[in-house]
């Protein structure tokens, strides 16, 4: 055995970061999201998040956010965790998102670091508290990634938001195995720390986090459920075995902007979820090849 706890937290080990579905005009399809979540379900993953970034949230509406949980919810029931990307860089925004999925039946709540205006620890402290004071029986997974935002929040700052009951969870994001390190130091086993990398789930894993918010599992769920399984259950060669077997296929998923890769992976597994909307644009011919060759190998 591992002496990370088996028993799942409140999430669950695998979220799936969902892509949002639209037709062929760029509309929302709602059937097919609905499908598409109840398929996750059925194949390894623990909990579905909508309106992430691999759901196209700067893309989207906030009536159709709404719509796509309402939808999403509906199709899953009490059989998986639904968790709605609410984060906003306007604290505003935020809590008036967070208050809507609460309202419409949301699990759980991701929050992203608010982007481009670049707050300070403080104004990070200040925004997270006031989302969380406003949806008290929403559990709120908070999302750290850099990259994207332009700045980070540090493990510190988390450790401070813990003394509100709902800050339960953080997406790793940074890059860098290290963070899950920092924050167990800070945090101790009351935060559940998610990987925000397939690539480096396991590794993640091996450090005392809980699970993945992934965008593999919409291919390759189970695999990736029996990763981790061995991996909690002391099967370190077995984890390491699918691990490598599915590196490839991650790393793929990311040779151009998310979710390029993983729409046009699904479009040749036969989910009819469409192009990104535009700035994004769909998949060259060179990436598809690529990814069919990959998948074909799995």
């Amino acid at each position: 055995m591992t002496n990370s706890s088996l028993a799942a937290p409140l999430f669950g080990r695998i979220i799936t970061a969902m892509v949002t579905p639209f037709d062929g005009e760029g509309v929302l399809n709602l059937a097919v999201a609905a499908r598409l979540a109840d398929h996750l379900v059925n194949t390894g993953s623990d909990g579905v998040l909508v309106c992430g970034t691999t759901g196209e949230s700067p893309t989207l509406s906030w009536q159709e956010q709404d719509e796509l949980l309402r939808e999403v919810k509906a199709a899953v029931g009490s059989r998986a965790m639904v968790l709605a990307g609410t984060g906003s860089n306007c604290t505003e925004e935020a809590v008036a998102a967070s208050r809507r999925a609460l309202a419409l039946g949301a699990d759980g709540a991701l929050l992203v670091v608010p982007y481009y205006n670049k707050p300070p620890q403080a104004g990070l402290e200040a925004h997270f508290r006031a989302v969380a004071e406003a949806v008290p029986d929403l559990p709120l997974m908070l999302y750290n990634i850099p990259s994207r935002t332009g700045c980070s929040l540090l493990p510190e700052t988390v450790g401070r938001l813990l003394n509100c009951n709902n800050v339960r969870a953080f997406k790793a994001a940074s890059g860098t195995v290290e963070e899950v390190t920092r924050l167990r130091a800070v945090c101790g086993p009351s935060l559940a720390i998610y990987s925000g990398d397939d690539t480096l789930t396991l590794p993640m894993l091996s450090l005392g986090a809980a699970g993945v918010v992934s965008v593999v599992s919409h291919l390759e769920g189970l695999r990736l459920q029996d990763m981790i399984r061995s991996h909690f259950t002391g099967q370190a060669a077995a984890a390491l075995a699918h691990h490598d077997q599915l590196l490839p296929l991650m790393r793929a998923l990311f040779l151009q902007p998310n979710p390029i890769p993983v729409k046009a992976a699904l479009e040749l597994r036969g989910w009819s979820v469409g192009a990104p909307r535009l700035p994004l644009v769909a998949a060259d011919a060179s990436l598809k090849t690529h990814l069919h060759d990959l998948m074909q190998d799995l």
